[in-house]
């Protein structure tokens, strides 16, 4: 009997050879030898917690290769996002607008101060606002150009 292809990361069940598993698509919880494999998303979600992921994580979708002895390998199948049970979806169109460095710079030398990393989220979210109402008003005066004066102060 074939021992199974490897166990769940999180509780441990054996995952088959050639069966469907899930993978994070945090980098750092696929890198070189730690490699987390989960057997459902269920199980998947259960490590974002304990792993401090920000939102905008996914479980990826794969299958498990066929058996050393099976002799063909299983067809590549395009990778599959899988939203969390939650129902909440991965935030790919809302990427971070702030460039962090230059910001965190700022806070200090302004007032010797530390920048908590969402911090960053907060402000693309406001700097997204106020772009697509500057738009409205480019779009208003019949322009295709965004200028400063429709940032309206």
């Amino acid at each position: 009997m074939l021992e199974p292809w490897k166990t769940c990361s999180t509780c441990k069940k054996a995952i088959a050879w050639g069966a469907r598993y899930y993978r994070c698509s945090v980098s750092t919880c696929n890198s070189g030898r730690f490699q987390l494999v989960f057997c459902s998303v269920s199980c998947w979600d259960a490590h974002n917690p304990s792993m401090n992921h920000r939102s905008g994580t996914w479980a990826v979708e794969e299958f498990a290769p066929k058996p050393p002895a099976g002799g063909i390998a299983a067809p590549h199948e395009p990778e599959r996002r899988v939203v969390r049970p939650g129902g909440v979806a991965p935030k790919e169109a809302e990427d971070v607008l702030i460039i962090a460095s230059r910001l965190k710079d700022f806070v200090r030398d302004e007032s010797q101060f530390n920048t908590a990393a969402d911090v960053m989220e907060a402000l693309s979210d406001i700097v997204r606002e106020a772009t697509r109402e500057a738009i409205i008003r480019a779009r208003s005066e019949g322009r295709k150009t965004v200028m400063a004066r429709d940032f309206g102060r």
